[in-house]
């Protein structure tokens, strides 16, 4: 134990870099995106879980998905409209700092996961149509998003006992709208090089990995597209993977610009962390349910039987 050294309590959140004029506005920006964020992913669960014709693997990775998209924008965003209300919003006390960190990166990493999971699932479903069923079976649908959730508890375990291993003694004010490791480690009072390299590893190369599989599976799909003979199932099925490719892009892209850079600049790493961390988890209920002809007639069934049942 180092005499004389007085530990970090409460940490200081400086949010985004903003104007004073711009708060407000900002602050009602925000607030609508995580009101539709959440009311977006609990109405894809309603839907799904009230729909019969919807109990299929993708769809069961679809509520994964929600469920986790519906929390990884609460870890954050609250605390970004706290800190845009008033500068003490921004405090925020060493242990929930800790579980923020864990929170944030244990859902980051278990979505990356998810997301490679359900593009493998959707090159099945593409590629082996009559083998799809038997190979994507409830069994092997519950074992792979089991293991999602618990690479990304592992993945977060270490990122956050690496990072908060260390003594904070000096600073105190982390310039990013919430406790994320590379901002968090420059107010270290110690050697971060081990911590750094880790960042590199465990999130850099296992997102890039991920990525790549990602990109592995699509490529399969395109090319098992190719070999549709009809012209329409061939661009509704183009037009599927696009919209996916997007989301995918708009979650990767960013993560990997922050993660795999050799230094990093506070401003634009959490202007750039918005894209991942807010807007992704509002795409995601537009983009792979919302749009899709299977959940609209579940919606209206929902709210035929709802309109059907006041009737009464």
């Amino acid at each position: 134990m180092i005499p004389n050294i007085s530990l970090v309590t409460t940490f200081f959140l400086t949010g985004l870099p903003h104007t004073p004029a711009l708060g407000t506005t900002l602050f009602g920006l925000f607030l609508l995106i995580y009101v539709l964020t959440v009311l977006g992913n609990l109405l894809i669960l309603l839907v799904i879980r009230a729909d019969s014709h919807l109990h299929t693997p993708m769809y069961y990775f679809l509520t994964n998905l929600s469920f986790i998209d519906m929390w990884f924008s609460t870890v954050t965003v609250p605390k970004m409209l706290m800190a845009l209300m008033s500068p003490s919003g921004g405090a925020i006390s060493f242990h929930s700092c800790v579980a923020q960190l864990y929170s944030f990166h244990f859902l980051g990493s278990t979505e990356c996961f998810l997301y490679t999971v359900m593009s493998y699932d959707r090159y099945l479903a593409i590629s082996y149509p009559l083998r799809y069923s038997s190979m994507m079976s409830g069994r092997t649908c519950a074992f792979l998003a089991a293991g999602t959730w618990l690479s990304g508890s592992l993945h977060s375990a270490v990122q956050t006992t690496l990072t908060f291993r260390l003594l904070y003694c000096g600073p105190n004010q982390i310039q990013h709208y919430f406790c994320d490791a590379p901002p968090i480690l420059k107010l270290a009072c110690a050697d971060t090089l081990v911590n750094e390299m880790v960042i590199f590893v465990n999130i850099g190369v296992v997102a890039s990995g991920c990525f790549f599989l990602i990109v592995l599976s699509y490529v399969s799909i395109v090319c098992s597209i190719l070999r549709i003979r009809t012209s329409e199932g061939r661009h509704r099925a183009f037009r599927t993977c696009a919209s996916h490719c997007i989301v995918v892009l708009c979650f990767f892209g960013p993560g990997l610009f922050i993660y795999l850079r050799p230094s990093s600049k506070d401003a634009v790493d959490g202007v750039v962390a918005v894209f991942y961390a807010v807007l992704t988890p509002l795409l995601n209920p537009a983009v792979y349910t919302l749009r899709n002809k299977e959940v609209k007639k579940a919606l209206l069934k929902l709210k035929i039987g709802s309109v059907f049942t006041q009737g009464k």
